[in-house]
């Protein structure tokens, strides 16, 4: 995809319900766009162009992120997180500026979208037409699925809207689910069959990818108010096509090693059916503080804990710049992740070793020496040097004198906080240009593994548990590699349950920017929270399993019906 004026058009674009972005960039602004805009070949181009730039306003900034992750069965806020949303205490309202961002930007990149599909220029060659619209389907049913998922009933904007409007209805949610599914549908089609296919450029829109919506769409569809009586089936008869027939013709297949999924430089492996990309271009992926804008690709930093003012310790581009905005939860890390002899997931998802970086904060023996200090030990002595371990979480209790026995800092679970506990490492970048800068990896988004646990649990809910199995099983095997033991991995029908299916999820997917719809999915998030999520265990409330109507939206409905606000908000 190309990255040129990816901040200019993005500008353009949310200018039609958002005041003008500031520029450094020399161009001719527009307060607006008409279907004109599109009837030309650059302005097709630069339409498309903008709909994929608007996934990086959701996947990678914190917004999301605090929406997906912490507040969950799997993380906590940490000691910069958001009190209000992901404790679901008071402060949490219709005023949140987090769920009125993604509001928002949805509603803009959608209307793009829409720009797109409506006003085709009349001398573009067919084929490009064609591809253009599927791709412009594929990412408006995404934006309308991150809406309805967090929302119910949303607006339901099928055409271009070249100026603002002061109405607006809500739609019902099952016409919204109806509408995305004949998106997918009609991109699966047209679009080329994976990203490994040849002239796909990364991030594009494939048919495996639309697939892979297609099923989850489904399935969340079947866990909801709208649900139709052949949901389940269709999910899993979309995964299982995809698994046993689309994926391996286009070169898809699961990673062998569970670690080389998220490895750095390989966002692009054979797992992977859908990335969003991010840029190095800094009039879009700036500093929070370069003309208001809001970095692209904070992820690195999110789930890392406050290692640097440890002893031995500082910021390094290597360990990110602690943000801290989630910790694990002692259920999470304790209890998803026990199992830590055959299945490697656990080492391979967070960080529990950091190395001493700063010998000015070293930290000497006292004079008398502890008891249980080693042999080596001496009084006035530096306990390590720059390189050695500087911090360890063994991921099991240790006695005090067990501790004593080690030169440096020894953090049992029980010794975790909201600054310091295991991070979580699959979005790191240690190839970022300072210690400070927010990431350019891409960021992956859809993977084939979820797609096996998808068909899993489909089947599983059409009391299918026999054939779920074998989709568990070949993500618990894989998990496996390359000291446990595989077949020890395996389970069968009768230890299937939806809540196994969703601590495999954790193990899988944990920190993904997906779990609190899977827990509001399954019907799991009150119940969840409420065993394992220390910060909202006494807060939430029914009414949490739908996120409040922004209050900038309800304002902005001055004409007609006033827009309703979802119950209890």
């Amino acid at each position: 995809m190309k990255r040129i004026s990816i901040y200019l058009y993005t500008c353009l674009f949310l200018g039609l319900i958002t005041t003008a972005c500031k520029k450094t960039l020399i161009e001719n602004p527009k307060s607006g766009l008409t279907p004109a805009f599109f009837t030309t070949t650059q302005g097709f181009q630069a339409g498309l162009t903008a709909a994929y730039a608007g996934f990086r306003t959701i996947w990678g900034p914190d917004t999301y992120f605090e929406m997906t992750v912490p507040g969950t069965d799997e993380f906590i806020a940490g000691n910069d997180g958001n009190n209000g949303m992901v404790k679901y205490n008071s402060n949490f309202n219709t005023s949140d500026g987090t769920v009125a961002t993604i509001w928002k930007n949805c509603y803009t990149y959608i209307n793009t979208c829409n720009g797109l599909i409506d006003n085709a220029p009349a001398g573009i060659d067919e084929a490009t037409k064609t591809s253009t619209i599927a791709e412009a389907k594929f990412l408006r049913a995404n934006y309308y699925f991150v809406l309805v998922q967090s929302w119910g009933d949303v607006t339901l904007n099928k055409t271009f809207q070249a100026t603002p409007t002061t109405s607006a209805t809500r739609a019902k949610m099952a016409d919204v689910y109806d509408f995305i599914i004949q998106d997918l549908k009609d991109a699966i089609a047209v679009l080329p069959a994976g990203p490994l296919t040849s002239g796909v450029l990364p991030g594009k829109a494939t048919k495996a990818a639309a697939m892979h919506v297609l099923a989850k769409v489904y399935l969340t569809r079947a866990g909801s108010s709208a649900k139709q009586a052949d949901d389940y089936k269709n999910a899993y008869t979309i995964a299982t096509d995809l698994i046993n027939n689309v994926a391996p013709a286009a070169g898809l297949r699961l990673q062998q090693d569970f670690g080389s999924v998220f490895a750095e430089g390989n966002e692009a492996n054979s797992e992977i059916l859908w990335t969003v990309q991010h840029t190095p271009t800094l009039a879009y992926n700036g500093s929070p503080k370069q003309d208001n804008r809001e970095p692209d690709n904070l992820l690195c930093h999110l789930f890392a804990p406050k290692y640097e003012v440890q002893p031995g310790m500082q910021r390094s581009t290597l360990y990110g710049r602690p943000y801290i905005r989630a910790v694990p939860t002692h259920w999470l890390t304790d209890t998803v992740f026990s199992e830590r002899v055959n299945d490697q997931r656990y080492k391979k998802t967070f960080q529990t070793v950091w190395l001493c970086n700063n010998a000015a904060s070293v930290p000497t023996w006292p004079n008398p020496l502890p008891a249980g200090a080693p042999a080596s030990a001496s009084p006035g002595a530096p306990k390590f040097t720059v390189g050695d371990t500087a911090i360890w979480m063994p991921g099991y209790e240790m006695t005090a004198s067990q501790i004593a026995g080690y030169r440096y800092q020894v953090i049992p679970p029980s010794k975790y906080s909201i600054a310091l506990s295991p991070a979580m490492i699959k979005y790191f970048d240690t190839k970022r240009p300072d210690q400070n800068s927010p990431s350019i990896r891409p960021i992956i988004i859809y993977r084939l593994a979820e797609t096996y646990l998808i068909a899993a649990e489909a089947l599983f809910m059409d009391g299918r548990a026999g054939d779920a199995v074998q989709y568990i099983n070949a993500v618990r095997e894989r998990a496996a590699f390359p000291s446990g033991n595989p077949g020890a991995m395996d389970i069968t029908a009768d230890k299937l349950t939806l809540d196994f299916i969703l601590d495999e999820r954790s193990r899988e997917l944990c920190g993904e920017l997906m779990r609190w719809m899977d827990l509001a999915r399954t019907g799991k998030l009150l119940e969840r929270v409420k065993l394992h999520n220390t910060d909202g265990r006494n807060n939430i409330k029914p009414f949490h399993v739908l996120r409040p109507i922004p209050q900038t939206q309800i304002d902005a409905t001055i004409t007609g019906t006033p827009y309703p606000q979802n119950p209890g908000w």
